[in-house]
Formats: C-alpha cells, structure tokens, sequence
C-alpha cells in the first residue's frame, strides 16, 4: 500500500512540527507516518495517536 504524499507542502502548520520535534524519543519512535501527517496537517486525529499523546496535549472541545 502506497503512502499518500501531500502535494501541497506548505499546508504543514508549523506549530505542530514543533511539537513533534520536541516529543521524546522515545514517544517519536512510536508514531507512525500516518499518524504524523494527520498532526501536521491538521486532519483528524487517530485515536491511537491521542493515546500515545495525551500527555502532551490538550484536545479542544467542538
């Protein structure tokens, strides 16, 4: 199965890259690139990566 690509790179929010970039290691290692791209590009998040970040953040009520 081939990984989608955004086309459109600047959609990234830098914020967020700051954010994965400041994670441990340890917390890094686990996420996978799916996961990654939805929290850089603002897309909803798998529920698996809320477990593996809810230490580090905060989830807004809709």
């Amino acid at each position: 199965m081939e990984e989608k690509v955004p086309l459109d790179k600047e959609k990234i929010d830098p914020e967020r890259m700051a954010v994965l970039r400041s994670l441990p290691v340890e917390v890094k290692e686990q996420i996978s690139g799916q996961e990654a791209r939805a929290f850089l590009y603002k897309e909803p998040l798998p529920d698996s990566l809320v477990k593996k970040l809810k230490e580090y953040i905060v989830l807004e009520d809709d």
